[in-house]
């Protein structure tokens, strides 16, 4: 299958490679130009600008926009809209505003353009692990582009099938899922990160209380010097708090047990602010969500072990370097 992708970052570049690896077509653009040539090499399709990479393009066109959410992403889709025709289809699986999904949605389908928003979890190990992905948008783009995210999913893997839903016909345990309307994608990938950032939240906070138990201040007989490294690798053999955020921080921990290479500064993507704000307007108590959010408000005044293990585990999922260093 063909699709036009824009935006060859940590992710746009990645999915590119996987579906060229799969059989798949694609015509790539981005304001980088090197960029673009390096996966050219690769294989795939070269475009000078938007409308370049509209002309390579069969009807109907699929444009995949893999940009930083806000004005970039805003500006790209309303170009786009200006060159295609009904039944093109625009995508995009960055990490917008599901309130922008349905704006646009509205706009879009005013011209016939069908609109997608894809929430896209995977960061730089997708091209090896999948993405999982979750789709929202016109229901008839989602079923014409059924082989893209077949492809780009993790699929069923060595995963053990949850019990109960033997009868139940669904994507999802291939790691992909239309979840209904436009925005629908987006506000479930927005839950997911708010999550994320509560999960973060307690592993960061419980290597601290591990770390801190060797402090001159505890008494000599209850005072320990833990090995970090290899307890979180013990715990992802077998223990209820095993998961890949617990896998990334034993990486991170193998490679610098102390994590001196990181200041502890966390930013945050806007994501976990949208589920605050989501969680008010639905009034939902989000007391951990709202606690890890705030933390990383703190964390670029005042460090500690904690953010330092935060940090850590952005930059394994997602390649994010730390903007300050205090």
């Amino acid at each position: 299958m063909q699709l036009g992708m824009i935006g060859l970052g940590r992710m746009g570049g990645n999915i590119v490679r996987r579906l060229m690896r799969h059989g798949h077509e694609c015509v790539v653009f981005d304001a980088n130009a090197e960029t673009v040539a390096h996966l050219g090499k690769e294989g795939a399709k070269t475009s000078t600008d938007l409308k370049n990479l509209i002309s390579q393009l069969a009807k109907p066109r699929a444009v995949w926009v893999m940009l930083p959410a806000g004005d970039i992403t805003e500006n790209t889709i309303s170009a786009l809209s200006e060159s295609l025709e009904a039944g093109d289809i625009i995508i995009d699986g960055g990490n917008s505003n599901f309130k922008d999904d349905v704006r646009r949605a509205q706009e879009l389908a005013k011209k016939g353009i069908r609109y997608i928003d894809v929430g896209t979890s995977g960061g730089v190990w997708g091209l090896e692990r999948g993405y999982c992905m979750m789709i929202g948008g016109d229901k008839t783009a989602f079923d014409h582009l059924d082989p893209i995210f077949k492809t780009l999913a993790p699929g069923i893997g060595t995963i053990e099938k949850t019990p109960g839903r033997e009868n139940r016909k669904s994507t999802a345990e291939e790691g992909y899922l239309y979840t209904g309307p436009a925005g629908s994608g987006h506000f479930v990938k927005m839950v997911h990160n708010g999550i994320e950032y509560g999960l973060m939240q307690a592993y960061g906070e419980g290597l601290d209380i591990l770390k801190g138990v060797a402090q001159d201040c505890i008494p000599a007989e209850r005072r320990y010097n833990l090995d970090l490294a290899d307890i979180t690798e013990l715990w992802r053999r077998g223990s209820v708090v095993s998961s890949w955020l617990l896998d990334l921080t034993a990486i991170s921990l193998a490679e610098d047990p102390h994590l001196e290479s990181f200041s502890g500064h966390v930013d945050d993507s806007g994501e976990g602010r949208w589920t605050i704000m989501a969680a008010i307007e639905e009034a939902v108590p989000a007391d951990v969500l709202s606690a890890a959010l705030y933390t990383r408000f703190r964390s670029r005044q005042e460090h500690t072990f904690a953010e330092k293990v935060l940090s850590a585990m952005r930059k394994q999922f997602g390649g994010h370097q730390e903007t300050k260093k205090g």
